[in-house]
């Protein structure tokens, strides 16, 4: 069973977003993702362990899975640029690109060679 959970407009660019996002894809669960990011100190870490927090509400809550969830696929795109400018000297204007990601996480639940789930 799948479980998806996402963020958008995220206030992270989706560079720094990546960043993060390829250290926990080797994580085995995501709780292991979860206490690693909280030891993360960029601001990305903290969106990051947010969405899979929410994750995992989802599958107690409206899937009510009891069983071990792996993180199948994180997904990190684009979202849109607010563009922004300061004033400088001589009259004029800097642009300044604030970027916007958005977060998808998909979990799933383990399942053994028979088709049933595990639960531990």
């Amino acid at each position: 069973m799948l479980i998806v959970s996402k963020q958008k407009f995220a206030r992270v660019s989706p560079r720094k977003l990546r960043l993060i996002a390829s250290s926990i894809k080797k994580a085995n669960s995501p709780e292991e993702a979860i206490s690693y990011l909280e030891l993360v100190p960029q601001k990305a870490a903290v969106v990051l362990a947010k969405v899979i927090k929410t994750a995992i509400a989802n599958a107690k809550n409206n899937s009510k899975v009891e069983g071990v969830l792996k993180v199948k696929e994180l997904q990190i795109n684009q979202g849109p640029t607010l563009k922004r400018g300061i004033a400088v000297s001589r009259g004029r204007f800097h642009p300044i690109q604030k970027k916007t990601s958005h977060v998808t996480v998909i979990l799933e639940t383990e399942q053994q060679k028979d088709g049933k789930e595990v639960k531990r």
